[in-house]
């Protein structure tokens, strides 16, 4: 690690400094045909070298441009200049994308961490690296500011070092520092540094958002990846507490998350209360906000993106995206089919740092669709040439904007489930007619074939027990069928007798299918449950079916034994109720068995207008809603 300290600086290093000087045009021309050059990365691109160069094309035959990913102009990508520069790219920008698809340029996989091992190694021999760095200060040490992550270690490792001087370059604190004696030419320069406003949400990514943030824990430290979405995550995040970063960038949207007293970093495990990052794009307002800011700890992307060291730090969530995701759990984050479209970049780094981590969560986001809606974005099989960046056995949450998919540990025909039901309500079908045909699932699935119907989200709800439990109570989900079957077996005989009414020993899987694919709507199942290490333990359920010729609804609910008592057949009744009026309901009515007098108090406390029959071994209930 550099740090002012540990380098021998010198006292002379202004006289160097002044004799290091040149004009962007001579610095340019020590470069020669033939070489491998590096360009800096993200808005850190140095514009006045990279103009220079692009001017150069013609006299420099056979060269090498070796890049991540950078945000201002690239004129080596011209097709014109194809038989001069040979684009190679570790992370496919707008700038690149055309001349690679083309197949005029040429692309990288590779994890984010192990780039730098690249050039330390010599398997990637850089020749010249033009960066951009900050002003010296007053020991000659210049910062690489918004940019770090690969620009490092490609400085450390080249031959010839090409520095713009710009004092628009923010100075960041952290690993992220070059003395003026590590580098070879300096050209000043006056650019103002490329800004990138932070992208503006729509519907769809905010509704992924909030499903995303509602996965971070207070306390959690997080990573948010390039895109929409990571950003549209932070507009749910400010009611969270003591939030801490580690990440590989972030934008202008981070500040209000600080100012407001969100990100704190007092849980992290290590660079406490420090956000830890390895680039940033954004805007001025961004650039001066970091500027000699001591919150802000910038390092190379060997630190920043080691699974080894994400993994340490305390419920680290981990948020990528995917271009596309198969109903196995296949992630495919950087190609359209043979088309390479963005990169590996750091989502493995993290997502298996994140799933190591004590408490952390490995997440993967993207819209149900693409194409205007036409095209499905999770699929039975991944569109031919589409490469897996996060594989089956790696993936843990998938995120779209019909729900959260939870993976890991789960059987092909759980997972394709699980996706099916957060894939746009237009694709469903079609997806469920593929998974029986490509034996995901069994072929009795085809009778629920049209009802894989998620409820809405307005009918989620939460109690807080009396020694501090909280319940969460939501719709019944297609993928709970194993989570009711447990359910099922952990009630004892009596709770099942009061039930079903009848000794029950098992639970046919039609019965199941039928608590699980319902239309919400005149059919309602609303289920309670509690966390769990693998994700939730459904502790009740309440139902109820409408008789469209009365408009009164049957409602039953079974509390499994240990939490049974404690109030919650109550609270699931009155929410009920709340559904059934919102949804044009004259009442409920139940039949409850006559031994069974916990249920009976339970309708007894109800807020509704009670009436009852008994005959011999039942009690029919008639319950109005108030007008």
């Amino acid at each position: 690690m550099q740090t002012e300290d540990n380098h021998t600086a010198g006292t002379n290093w202004q006289k160097t400094y002044h004799d290091m000087l040149s004009t962007p045009t001579e610095a340019v021309k020590r470069i020669r045909p033939g070489q491998r050059v590096f360009v800096g990365t993200g808005c850190g691109q140095p514009q006045a070298l990279v103009e220079e160069l692009g001017k150069r094309g013609p006299e420099l035959s056979d060269t090498e441009i070796l890049h991540l990913l950078t945000s201002g102009a690239a004129p080596y990508a011209d097709q014109t200049l194809a038989e001069c520069f040979r684009v190679n790219s570790f992370f496919i920008a707008d700038n690149v994308r055309g001349i690679i698809q083309k197949g005029l340029g040429d692309y990288t996989p590779i994890f984010l961490s192990d780039i730098p091992r690249l050039f330390t190694s010599g398997q990637h021999p850089i020749d010249v690296a033009l960066i951009q760095v900050s002003l010296p200060n007053e020991r000659g040490f210049c910062s690489l500011g918004v940019s770090v992550d690969i620009v490092k270690s490609a400085a450390e490792n080249a031959a010839l070092v090409i520095a713009e001087v710009n004092p628009h370059m923010p100075r960041t604190l952290g690993d992220s520092l070059l003395h003026v004696h590590d580098m070879d030419i300096l050209v000043p320069s006056d650019h103002p540094l490329i800004e990138i406003e932070p992208p503006e949400p729509d519907e769809v990514t905010r509704q992924i958002g909030q499903y995303v943030a509602a996965l971070v824990d207070d306390g959690s430290t997080v990573e948010f990846g390039i895109g929409r979405i990571p950003q549209a995550v932070m507009e749910f995040m400010h009611e969270k507490k003591d939030i801490g970063i580690h990440t590989e960038m972030f934008s202008d949207t981070i500040i209000d998350l600080i100012e407001s007293g969100v990100i704190t970093g007092s849980r992290k495990s290590s660079d406490r209360e420090k956000i830890v990052a390895s680039f940033c794009m954004g805007t001025r307002k961004l650039y001066d906000y970091i500027d000699n800011n001591p919150k802000f700890s910038f390092h190379p992307t060997e630190y920043v993106n080691d699974p080894f060291i994400i993994s340490q730090q305390h419920k680290q969530v981990a948020i990528n995206v995917a271009l596309e995701v198969d109903l196995t759990g296949q992630v495919c984050a950087d190609s359209l089919g043979t088309q390479f479209y963005s990169g590996i970049g750091g989502q493995l780094d993290f997502n298996r740092g994140a799933a190591r981590s004590p408490g952390g969560k490995a997440v993967i986001a993207l819209p149900s669709t693409a194409k205007d809606g036409s095209v499905s974005r999770i699929v039975t099989r991944l569109s031919p040439g589409a490469g897996v960046v996060t594989t089956r056995g790696d993936v843990h949450y998938v995120v779209s904007e019909y729900g959260v998919a939870y993976l890991h540990g789960k059987s092909v025909q759980e997972r394709a489930m699980a996706l099916i039901s957060i894939a746009h309500p237009d694709f469903r079908d079609e997806l469920m007619k593929e998974a029986i045909e490509a034996k995901y699932l069994r072929p009795d699935m085809a009778d629920v074939e049209g009802k894989v119907v998620i409820g809405p989200k307005e009918f989620k709800t939460t109690m807080v027990l009396d020694d501090g439990t909280q319940i969460n109570f939501r719709p019944i989900h297609p993928t709970d069928e194993p989570a009711m079957r447990d359910l099922f077996y952990t009630l004892s005989q009596q709770t099942l007798y009061y039930r079903f009414m009848k000794q029950v020993k098992a639970v046919p899987r039609k019965e199941l299918q039928d608590f699980v694919y319902i239309d919400h709507r005149s059919d309602v199942a609303i289920v309670g449950t509690v966390p769990e290490a693998h994700g939730e333990e459904i502790v009740v359920i309440g139902r109820y079916y409408l008789d469209k010729s009365t408009n009164m609804a049957e409602v039953a609910f079974v509390v499994a034994d240990t939490w049974q008592n404690k109030g919650i057949g109550s609270f699931l009744l009155r929410h009920l109720g709340t559904i059934a009026r919102r949804n044009g309901i004259r009442g409920f009515t139940a039949e409850v068995l006559r031994d069974n007098r916990a249920m009976q108090r339970v309708f007894q406390k109800s807020p509704f207008t009670l009436s009852s029959k008994p005959s011999e071994d039942v009690v029919s209930l008639h319950m109005e809603f108030a007008n």
